[in-house]
């Protein structure tokens, strides 16, 4: 009897190392950071199991030859911002965020503008994704929808408080949204970052 309470107790503490150890290993690899390479207009990550579960599990970038994945430079700095990738230009020297925004400000004049939408939406935990061939900056899909397992629900068109939209802008804008069957939504941007949403819906009289 004894022989057997010990063995038992022996499994538990056991057990209970085993556990640990997972759990420091999930932590350890919930805490990996990615290595990526500013590429003229993309940012390409290294080719790792970490870099694919940016992928996997909320859609950031899209899976290139080679298995590694490629970023728009939206995602790039959302994620640099988190502190989930680190950026190296082509002679391995790293980026900071000052920098990466002044390389991407050049390359997208209206980066800032877009990016504040993205990160709002992002951090609301939705996925947000460029929706160019349907003519409009982002599409959005439902919380918890992934691209593939259904449509995106909303375009959006990112402005600035200051900026002005004519008729002609606006309709276009509401044929697109129509044409391909989603909400139309204007983010607003102000001069601090913030942005307040406007959701368009046709309507017969």
């Amino acid at each position: 009897m004894r022989k057997s309470k010990l063995s038992k107790q022996k499994k538990k503490k056991t057990s209970k190392k085993e556990d640990k150890k997972e759990e420091i290993a999930q932590k350890t690899h919930k805490r990996e950071v990615v290595k990526a390479f500013f590429i003229k207009e993309r940012v390409i990550t290294e080719l790792s199991d970490a870099a694919r579960e940016l992928y996997n599990h909320s859609r950031y970038g899209s899976i290139i030859e080679g298995g590694n994945v490629r970023l728009s430079l939206l995602e790039s700095f959302f994620l640099l911002e988190k502190g989930k990738i680190t950026i190296f230009d082509g002679r391995n020297k790293k980026i900071s965020n000052e920098l990466f925004i002044r390389k991407a400000k050049k390359l997208e004049p209206k980066f800032w503008i877009r990016y504040c939408v993205f990160r709002d939406f992002r951090n609301r935990g939705y996925i947000i994704k460029t929706a160019l061939k349907f003519g409009a900056d982002f599409r959005v899909y439902e919380r918890g929808v992934k691209p593939g397992e259904d449509h995106a629900k909303w375009i959006i068109y990112p402005v600035h408080e200051a900026s002005t939209l004519t008729w002609h802008e606006f309709s276009a804008k509401n044929r697109v949204a129509h044409s391909t069957k989603k909400r139309l939504m204007i983010g607003v941007v102000d001069d601090e970052g913030d942005v307040t949403y406007y959701e368009i819906r046709w309507m017969r009289p």
